[in-house]
């Protein structure tokens, strides 16, 4: 299996654990194209490392520094015209979507127009504009392969059915760094705090959004339009050992699970090679070390942006680009340190409660409800 691989996101955790993974898979795969957002110096040094063609930077201020860095050798294509460029041309057998937030949805669009398969990593995408994603892959022949380690745990254990004998979708969550704090304890967290995740290492604004169960919640709507099912057939367990991806229950009773250590590179491997196997360098699952495997339902209460992102799953349209937005703008705000944790839910629930949902939108009408959410919140005057 020859596979030219492109990685949108190569500086962030996702991209920098799936050079590690290709790197040991051998020279049968071939990294086509790297992207990152600011670190140019990170990107030269990958782009050297797997000598890569073609490199795209976000930040155009950054475009001139990468240059100088990966000689002529390589094209660098600048801004985010010039990345949604760079996988339009390049030739390329996968792209693995791994640029956090809505920011991604442009590249990805472009990936699947081509009809070029893609290892979904940033969910956002599917969030904002899954009414339109999905049937433009159905139509180009893209197939959307997870990445997030709850969905490809769901798409493994769904090998052991058909679609229509699904029961129901268990998506397994940690529960975060505040899984045990009263409600008081979590509104007055610290940004130390909320970026002290107990089991995982993923970049900031996911870190963040795990603590606020935000993570989960984007992964319910997501996983609404990956598997073709409605909000009703999936619910949300809290397993602190992370142990237990996901589960599927089928309609006879039986439930597939898929399990592993909690490491990325497992499920970022089973999306570049699928639907082959190869020898992973994750660790390995260690019965003698497992004593117990627990599971509560998660408090929404406590987490209130878990309610409300079954609720945008069950509304559709325009509901999750509202959702999804204005919850990357309240993260931008706390972590400048203009708002209190506790207060992220807060505007979330305030600008999503105002919006107006479009049922049937395109992708002009969910950009749109998506800028207006993020002025929405700009604008809240919040009290510490």
């Amino acid at each position: 299996m020859h596979r030219r691989i492109t990685i949108l996101g190569s500086t962030g955790s996702i991209g920098c654990a799936a050079l590690d993974v290709i790197a040991a898979l051998g020279s049968d795969f071939q990294v086509a194209a790297l992207a990152a957002g600011r670190d140019w110096r990170k990107l030269a040094e990958q782009s050297r490392r797997f000598n890569v063609a073609h490199v795209a930077i976000a930040d155009e201020r950054a475009a001139g520094e990468l240059r100088c860095a990966c000689g002529d050798a390589t094209r660098v294509h600048a801004g985010a015209a010039g990345l949604v460029e760079m996988v339009r041309e390049v030739e390329t057998d996968l792209v693995l979507a791994a640029i956090v937030g809505a920011g991604g949805l442009a590249s990805t669009l472009a990936a699947v127009e081509r009809g070029v398969d893609v290892a979904l990593a940033n969910k956002e995408s599917l969030v904002v504009a899954g009414s339109v994603i999905v049937p433009l892959a159905a139509r180009t022949g893209s197939r959307l392969l997870p990445v997030d380690s709850e969905h490809s745990a769901v798409f493994q254990a769904m090998q052991a059915g058909r679609r229509e004998e699904v029961a129901k979708i268990y998506l397994t969550a940690s529960g975060g760094p505040f899984r045990t704090w009263s409600t008081e304890r979590i509104a007055s967290a610290t940004l130390e705090d909320a970026l002290r995740h107990p089991t995982w290492r993923m970049g900031p604004k996911v870190t963040i959004d795990s603590a606020t169960m935000m993570n989960k919640a984007l992964e319910v709507i997501e996983a609404v339009h990956l598997f073709g099912v409605t909000p009703d057939e999936i619910e949300v367990l809290v397993h602190p050992e992370a142990i237990v991806h996901s589960m599927v229950e089928f309609r006879d009773g039986s439930v597939v699970a898929q399990l592993g250590a909690p490491d990325m590179k497992t499920p970022i491997q089973y999306a570049l090679t699928y639907p082959r196997r190869a020898a992973g360098i994750a660790p390995r699952l260690s019965w003698r070390d497992v004593r117990r495997l627990s599971f509560e339902p998660p408090d929404l209460e406590r987490f209130p942006l878990l309610r409300l992102g079954f609720d945008a799953a069950r509304h559709g349209g325009t509901s999750g680009s509202v959702f999804n937005a204005a919850n990357e703008a309240a993260v931008e705000r706390f972590r400048a340190g203009e708002i209190p944790f506790g207060s992220i839910a807060d505007l979330v629930e305030q600008v999503y409660g105002r919006r107006r949902t479009d049922p049937k939108p395109g992708l002009e009408e969910l950009l749109a409800a998506d800028a207006w959410a993020r002025r929405e919140v700009s604008g809240c005057r919040v009290h510490s």
